[in-house]
């Protein structure tokens, strides 16, 4: 069976995957969902013009005399309004935040005024108008200003308290159920026997999941078994998951059932094995309405075709954009030799020297079980197929991490 382009592959997986539903959340509980519609002003910010500054309100032309001297009349904190008129040689004290009374035009900053008793010398003269936030000067009602589709960060949420929006539309979270396979793994915490392994991909898939606003569904480790694994596969399907993630068991040994039982259970396969390092037993496929990624059992495979391929598809289930146009032009530090038929993403550091210019330099080894290299990896560097030899100084296509 010949290889599938990385570039194919993934279109094959995207098609026909639609935004996920609209569902209303509390405020409080919106960080990193996904915004539904746009999001319009229902109030004008400020609604009244303020004062910017704690001092006194004052009408411009009774400061412009040397020496001035002014009557205060009341005072206007933070949500108290003065209810009078600032007339002819009258002021009154203003704190930040307060509405600037009727007939008062500027803001006579505290430190330029001396005060005596129920009267104010003016040290300094203010420009007209300043510390005056006029009405409207953020936003107004009915202005729309965040836009869909977005994923919503504390910025946009402050933005929508002030806009006096108390719940929020988003998209559905895409349920994404994660099954580990494999006689010889373990949980972490556990007590393996001297022939098995921690289970490592779980902990990272779960979290990129999170991170790219998902909601993960632990479905554990399953044993090399068909009967169990059908189990955990059904248990997906019950639970209507959006997409399973299969951990390992999709290649060609006598072990690897997760395509067999799949199959059993009426999986409708997309691919199967692409021409990509580290990755190449990568499949897709769906299962109802269920969208089936197997993932490779090595952990720096799983967590790179993660990357590529089960990030874009949360992201286009909530309505955003593909996520993996991020690759940049770089500066390779050090040689590297030509590639072979598949599309290699070789683990790097990635440095931002002088001048501005980004260092992708690889490291020696590139071995798929190596997980503490990826940790310490900046970037990617992407090798096209065939792509020849490549010295140090050369540009080259990288994906940062």
């Amino acid at each position: 069976m010949s290889l599938m382009p990385v570039s194919e592959a993934l279109k094959r997986l995207l098609d026909g995957v639609d935004p996920l539903g609209t569902e209303w959340t509390d405020l409080a509980q919106a960080n990193g969902r996904t915004l539904a519609t746009d999001l319009v002003s229902t109030r004008t910010q400020p609604p009244f013009a303020a004062s910017a500054m704690d001092g006194y309100a004052v009408r411009h032309e009774d400061t412009t005399q040397p020496a001035a001297r002014l009557k205060v009349i009341g005072e206007a904190p933070a949500g108290h309004a003065f209810s009078g008129v600032v007339g002819p040689g009258e002021t009154v004290r203003i704190f930040t935040g307060a509405p600037l009374p009727e007939g008062a035009d500027t803001i006579l900053i505290q430190e330029n005024a001396e005060r005596s008793g129920d009267s104010i010398l003016v040290r300094e003269a203010p420009l007209k108008g300043v510390f005056v936030r006029p009405a409207g000067l953020d936003f107004a009602e009915g202005e729309t200003l965040i836009c869909a589709p977005k994923r919503l960060n504390y910025r946009d949420l402050a933005l929508a308290a002030a806009m006096n929006h108390a719940r929020l539309p988003v998209r559905r979270r895409p349920k994404v159920a994660i099954l580990a396979t494999g006689d010889e793994l373990v949980r972490p915490g556990g007590d393996p026997r001297p022939d098995q392994i921690i289970a490592s991909n779980h902990a990272g898939i779960t979290a990129l999941v999170e991170d790219c606003g998902g909601s993960p569904l632990d479905l554990g480790i399953s044993k090399d078994d068909p009967v169990e694994l059908a189990g955990h596969i059904r248990r997906a399907i019950e639970a209507r998951a959006d997409v399973l993630v299969t951990l390992g068991g999709a290649s060609v040994g006598d072990h690897d059932l997760v395509q067999e039982v799949l199959g059993a259970e009426g999986m409708d396969l997309a691919f199967w094995r692409i021409a990509m390092r580290p990755g190449k037993p990568l499949m897709a496929g769906r299962l109802g309405q269920t969208k089936v990624l197997g993932l490779p059992g090595n952990p720096v495979s799983s967590l790179v075709c993660s990357l590529l391929f089960l990030k874009p598809l949360i992201a286009r289930m909530n309505g955003l954009p593909d996520e993996n146009a991020g690759e940049r032009d770089g500066v390779l530090g050090a040689d590297l030799g030509p590639n072979d038929r598949r599309q290699d993403y070789v683990r790097a550091v990635l440095e931002t020297r002088a001048g501005g210019a980004l260092v992708v330099t690889p490291f020696a080894k590139q071995d798929s079980s190596m997980l503490a290299l990826l940790a310490r990896s900046g970037a990617l560097i992407v090798r096209p197929p065939h792509a020849p030899a490549a010295k140090a100084g050369e540009t080259v296509r990288f994906l940062p991490l």
